[in-house]
């Protein structure tokens, strides 16, 4: 797999930016005029000025221009086919680690980026792709459900990551090309975003976008919570298109480390999923406890309350008593009062009563159900420390197979030299066999 690149220096979004060292390219290299020398560009005179009157900065000749667009045009060529051919023969749905796909991503950014007006914000200049691509919704209604995806993601700050975000969504729903084509004939609309010479508003937009079919293909699935597109770096990575006449013979290792990597990329997104379920288990473990604290506590005052009623019940009865006994001949409706209260009394007991039941019931639920979460809890754990160890397995042979490739390349290098040896050795014996041969010919005739 690849690397990941660098962070970005300062200017890094703009398209005339400088080759990168270690064999990455970048789609625009402007010529710089020797030391003490002019451009050639402030020979011919000052820039036209921009349409609404105010002066923009120099934009490069047009046969710079062509050439960025022809690169450009190539190496989105080099990169949907070999991702095609790459996805076909791997034979399962692409995530974001997977390093074609990365590399697609990047090209497809410089191509949006390119010929991109700069506009002016208080903070300088600023160049992005992503007010275009939120024009597509308004030309293919389908987009706007992406659209407002991206819009509603927490993690994306700027508008460079909503527009990867953007390029993602749209390739998990098989409809790049679509989108794709939708703008690029809508040249009128991309006229304020791009100047004239831009990849987007000339020939080779519409031959990328006829490219883009290919990818529907594809399967693909990316997670976006938890991905950081904002500071991501967009550098070609040249050398993953250079061909090496010997990595055939390595196909056997190469296809035994995918597969390992394709195991560790599952044993970890299952990790993931498992540590997530185990945060929401905790989460629902520390409110259930709060909650039976909380049950507990009520519990406490009912009891409280209902030792309180009963021993009123008790008072309320020596009074009744008392007073039935003073004035058992006193009026009836004396008699009928008194026992009224104490019928109320009996019924306000009932009903305390039955409300401690209830709480008392409810508080053994709560009680079976943190028991459960707490069993839920343990298999959990034990699944993630089966995991993790399956995933130190699984890096551990990664690192063998790697040991072994390397191993298998020097016998293939030394072997490659002996072969050499002996073929040499065999011209010189058989130059020898034939002066022996002419020497006894010679000697038969005489």
């Amino acid at each position: 797999m690849a690397e990941t690149p660098p962070p970005p220096t300062a200017g890094a979004e703009s398209c005339s930016e400088e080759p990168a060292r270690g064999g990455e390219w970048r789609p625009e290299e402007p010529r710089r005029a020797p030391a003490g020398g002019t451009d050639r560009e402030g020979e011919a005179g000052p820039p036209p000025a921009s349409p609404a009157g105010q002066s923009e900065p120099d934009s490069p000749p047009n046969y710079l221009m062509a050439n960025e667009r022809m690169n450009l045009m190539n190496m989105a060529k080099l990169s949907i086919k070999g991702l095609i051919e790459s996805a076909l023969n791997l034979g399962r749905t692409l995530d974001s680690d997977y390093a074609p796909l990365q590399q697609f991503f990047v090209v497809m950014e410089h191509c949006l980026k390119h010929g991109l007006k700069a506009k002016k914000t208080f903070l300088g200049q600023n160049k992005s792709f992503w007010g275009p691509l939120e024009l597509v919704e308004k030309l293919v209604p389908e987009a706007a459900e992406i659209t407002a995806s991206v819009k509603d993601l927490p993690g994306l700050k700027t508008p460079v990551g909503r527009g990867r975000a953007w390029l993602r969504l749209a390739l998990m729903q098989k409809k790049l090309s679509e989108y794709m084509k939708a703008l690029i004939n809508k040249k009128e609309l991309l006229s304020e975003f791009y100047e004239p010479n831009a990849l987007m508003m000339e020939e080779e937009g519409a031959i990328i976008a006829g490219l883009l079919v290919g990818l529907n293909v594809i399967d693909a699935n990316f997670c976006m919570k938890g991905e950081d597109l904002d500071s991501q770096v967009g550098v070609i990575d040249f050398s993953m298109y250079l061909k090496d006449g010997n990595s055939s013979k390595g196909t056997e290792g190469d296809g035994q480390i995918t597969a390992i990597l394709d195991q560790k990329n599952y044993v970890e997104e299952l990790n993931r999923h498992l540590n997530a379920t185990v945060n929401n288990l905790q989460a629902k473990v520390d409110a259930l406890e709060k909650s039976n604290t909380k049950l507990t506590e009520e519990l406490a005052v009912a009891n409280n309350r209902i030792i309180t009623l009963q021993e009123e019940m008790e008072r309320v009865k020596e009074e009744s008593s008392y007073i039935l006994e003073s004035n058992r001949k006193g009026p009836k409706q004396d008699r009928t009062a008194e026992g009224q209260a104490l019928s109320e009394a009996r019924k306000h007991l009932k009903e305390e009563t039955q409300l401690r039941l209830d709480v008392e019931k409810e508080l053994e639920m709560q009680i079976s159900m943190r028991q459960e979460m707490e069993l839920a809890m343990k298999m959990l754990e034990k699944d993630v420390c089966e995991k993790q160890d399956a995933l130190v397995s699984l890096r551990q042979q990664l690192d063998d197979l790697r040991a072994l490739k390397h191993e298998l390349a020097f016998k293939l290098q030394s072997s490659d030299l002996g072969v050499k040896q002996k073929s040499e050795l065999n011209s010189r014996l058989e130059e020898k066999t034939n002066q022996m041969a002419a020497t006894i010919k010679q000697l038969e005739q005489r």
